[in-house]
């Protein structure tokens, strides 16, 4: 038995002074603890969830060209995924979503963590993302054009094992050629791909900026809807209405409009996310103003965002508006809920996984304060 004593225990239930008890993987007691075989003294320190990070890219690095890893073999990939897992573990996060790699990448990537083969966060994989062809992402995707190509590229994803089905609804900024709001799948093949995969009780999640595509992922019954940049009030309004989780990956928008061309990032994705930055703002206004859910989400892997600086998401999300309680919850109870994990990871609570942080300053005053944890506890593991 592992115990954290004198800390003051913070998740979405608020906060309390109180031990935490971890054995077997497991949440085993919060309050009074018995004597332990190992204890961790965190007085004056804050005791929080393990991270849940909803969108990343296991398979690419954070380069300032993402074209420039094209190409590279499964091998390549597979080491680049097993480096950013240990480094996204490291930086406090315990659970993430890859969505989209080459071939079976990050699948795999899913089976070595959970096999013991590989250090790192959980993972729920897409496989390949469902795409129209040459659209967004087309060079490690699927391409596929109407109902019944939507409907078999779709089930190969799941034949593979995939724990979510993810698509593009509009273009993209790190495509070239591509238009970042212009729808790209239709809704009737969008509502194909959220049917086929809802037979096997696998969610979805669309890739989509403007104000159409989100609209048309919605109206199909997508799961979560990725980006959303350039939501507009009637877009929030309907996604509230159904439930839609928002995923805003700000990392991704801000680590290209922040380096700009001079750290090496193409001309044409700078200018696109410059035009997306500008209505980014907004659509934090109209999510909040709607109640739509939002889940963290850092879109990791693209031009200088890497995954260990995951909890920087947090306070991204604070300066557009979110409270530091509401960041929290979409960082841990929130994406836990999208990814299927609610009552399993997420909370600080006897029965959960044992996915704990503790932090130097309390996270629900300070956004920051997820940065550079302490100390990390994965599975029950302390890995830092």
């Amino acid at each position: 038995m592992l115990a954290l004593r004198g800390g003051t225990v913070v998740d979405a239930g608020g906060t309390r002074k109180a031990d935490v008890a971890v054995e077997d993987g497991e949440i085993a007691a919060v309050g009074d603890v018995p004597d332990a075989d190992e204890e961790i003294d965190a007085t004056g320190q804050f005791v929080a969830p393990g991270l849940v990070d909803a969108h990343v890219h296991l398979t690419l690095d954070g380069r300032p060209d993402p074209g420039s890893a094209r190409g590279a073999s499964e091998a390549t990939l597979a080491y680049r995924a097993a480096n950013n897992l240990e480094s996204a573990l490291d930086g406090g996060v315990t659970t993430v979503r890859d969505l989209g790699a080459a071939a079976s990448v990050a699948l795999d990537a899913a089976d070595a963590v959970e096999s013991g083969v590989l250090d790192g966060p959980r993972v729920l994989a897409c496989g390949q993302s469902v795409v129209m062809t040459g659209g967004h992402g087309h060079w490690h995707a699927r391409e596929a054009d109407g109902v019944a190509e939507v409907q078999k590229a779709t089930r190969e994803q799941l034949k593979r094992g995939a724990d979510v089905v993810k698509t593009m609804a509009t273009g993209g900024v790190l495509t070239e050629g591509a238009l970042t709001g212009a729808p790209e799948l239709t809704e009737e093949e969008l509502s194909a791909l959220v049917e086929t995969a809802a037979a096997k009780r696998v969610p979805t999640a669309a890739h989509a900026h403007g104000a159409a595509g989100i609209k048309n992922a919605t109206r199909a019954g997508i799961t979560s809807v990725e980006h959303g940049t350039f939501m507009d009030r009637e877009a929030a309004e309907l996604m509230a209405d159904r439930g839609t989780y928002w995923v805003p990956t700000a990392k991704a928008l801000h680590g290209i409009v922040d380096a700009g061309t001079e750290a090496g990032i193409p001309e044409f994705a700078v200018r696109k996310a410059e035009e997306a930055a500008e209505a980014f703002d907004e659509a934090f206004d109209h999510a909040i103003e709607a109640g739509v859910p939002i889940a963290m989400g850092t879109d990791a892997g693209t031009p200088f965002n890497h995954l260990a600086d995951a909890p920087e998401e947090l306070a991204l999300m604070v300066d557009h508006g979110l409270s530091p309680a509401a960041a929290l919850e979409a960082a841990t109870v929130n994406a836990a809920d999208l990814l299927g994990l609610d009552g399993e990871v997420g909370r600080v609570i006897e029965g959960y996984r044992a996915d704990l942080l503790i932090l130097d300053g309390d996270p629900l005053d300070d956004a920051t304060a997820w940065q550079s944890p302490a100390r990390v506890v994965a599975d029950g593991t302390v890995v830092r």
